[in-house]
C-alpha cells in the first residue's frame, strides 16, 4: 500500500466479490495494516463485503490447526488442501507465524513451506504476522477470513504456531479447532497441556507412516491415539460431543480424509443453530478484541503518554517507581491528555 495512494474501497470490494487474487492480496494487506487511515477503510471494506454476501452461500468451513514443535502442520495442511482442491473446493490458508518483535514481519515463510499449495489455483495461502501480539492475531487473522469468504473460498484453514495462548486465541475465531501431535514412546502425553486438550474438537495423531525411523510408526501412532483417547475422556468427561483421535500421514496423505470427514462430523453436530450461536459469540469476543487493540493504539498514540514516557520507564528502571505506580502515572497522562 503506497503511502501516497488513497485506497478505492469500492474497486477493492468489487474485486475480492470477483475472488481476483491480487484484489484479495490487498485486501488483507489493508486488515493487516496499523495505519489509522487503513484501518478505517479496512473497516470500511469489511462493512460492504459483509453486507454484499450472499445469502444463498453456505458459511465457509473454518478450522484451526495447530500442534506440537516438529509435528509436519504444514506437511498436513497441504495435503489435506490438495486433497480439497483437487475435489473442487477452493481452500484458503492463514498461517499464522511468529514474528519478529523488531519488524513484526512473518519468518517462517509459508509459502515456500507449501509449495504445491501455493502454486494451486484454487488454493490461497497467506502468511499472517502476528506483529508481536495476540491482539494482532486476532484483529488481522478474523479479518482475514472475512476477506477469504467473501472471495468464495468454502474452506480457510488457520494454522497457529504451538506456542500456549496463540492457539486459544485462534480456537475462538473457527468453527474446528484440530491439534495434531506425534507418537512418542514412553511419553505421547509429555508436552501437551491439559488446556490444548480442552479446546480441541479433532485430535490427529501425524506421521503415522507404514515404516520409518527403524520402527512401526503405525503401531506406536495407534498407541499414542488409545493413550490420547483416554486422556481426552479424563478432561472432558461427558461433554456432548466427544473429540475423536484418529492417526494420520500429511506426507504420505494416509488418513488425511480421515481427519477431514471427523472435521465435517463436528460441524454436523453443531448444526445450522449451534453453528450461527458459536459464531455470533466469536463475534461479541472480537468485538471487545478489537475494543481493546483500538485503546492500546491510542495510548501509543497519546501525547499525554508520550510526554510522561522516558520518565518512567527511567524510575521503574531505577527501582524507583512500582510498576502498579508507574501504570497509574501512564493512565493519569492518558486521560488528562
Amino acid at each position: 500500500m503506497s503511502p501516497r495512494r488513497e485506497v478505492d474501497v469500492d474497486a477493492l470490494v468489487a474485486g475480492v466479490r470477483a475472488g481476483q487474487r491480487a484484489a484479495v492480496s490487498r485486501a488483507i494487506t489493508l486488515v493487516e495494516s496499523g495505519r489509522e487511515d487503513h484501518r478505517a477503510a479496512a473497516r470500511a471494506m469489511l462493512g460492504a463485503l459483509t453486507s454484499a454476501a450472499s445469502t444463498t452461500r453456505s458459511p465457509a468451513v473454518r478450522v484451526g490447526i495447530s500442534g506440537v514443535p516438529g509435528v509436519g502442520k504444514s506437511t498436513f495442511i497441504e495435503s489435506l488442501g490438495t486433497t480439497l482442491t483437487g475435489a473442487g473446493q477452493r481452500v484458503g490458508v492463514l498461517a499464522v507465524d511468529p514474528s519478529s518483535v523488531r519488524t513484526g514481519g512473518s519468518v517462517l515463510g509459508d509459502k515456500t513451506r507449501m509449495g504445491r499449495l501455493a502454486v494451486d489455483p484454487r488454493a490461497f495461502v497467506r502468511p499472517s504476522p502476528s506483529a508481536g501480539t495476540l491482539g494482532g492475531v486476532a484483529r488481522a487473522t478474523a479479518q482475514a477470513m472475512l476477506v477469504l469468504e467473501a472471495a468464495g473460498f468454502e474452506v480457510v484453514l488457520v494454522e497457529t504456531v504451538g506456542v500456549g495462548q496463540s492457539e486459544v486465541t485462534v480456537a475462538g475465531m473457527v468453527d474446528t479447532f484440530c491439534f495434531l501431535t506425534l507418537a512418542r514412546t514412553g511419553d505421547q502425553l509429555q508436552g501437551i497441556k491439559k488446556g490444548i486438550l480442552e479446546i480441541a474438537d479433532v485430535v490427529a495423531v501425524n506421521k503415522a507412516d507404514a515404516e520409518g525411523g527403524g520402527g512401526d510408526r503405525q503401531g506406536e501412532a495407534r498407541a499414542a491415539a488409545r493413550e490420547l483417547a483416554g486422556a481426552l475422556r479424563m478432561v472432558r468427561g461427558h461433554d456432548e460431543w466427544a473429540p475423536p483421535v484418529v492417526t494420520c500421514s500429511g506426507l504420505t496423505g494416509t488418513g488425511v480424509d480421515d481427519v477431514w470427514s471427523r472435521v465435517l462430523a463436528h460441524r454436523e453436530h453443531l448444526g445450522d443453530d449451534g453453528l450461527a450461536r458459536k459464531r455470533a459469540e466469536q463475534q461479541l469476543d472480537f468485538t471487545w478484541a478489537l475494543v481493546r487493540d483500538e485503546l492500546d493504539q491510542r495510548l501509543r498514540r497519546s501525547a499525554g503518554v508520550r510526554a510522561v514516557r522516558e520518565e518512567v520507564r527511567a524510575a521503574v528502571l531505577a527501582g524507583e517507581v512500582a510498576a502498579p505506580e508507574a501504570a497509574d502515572r501512564i493512565l493519569a497522562a492518558y486521560d488528562g491528555g
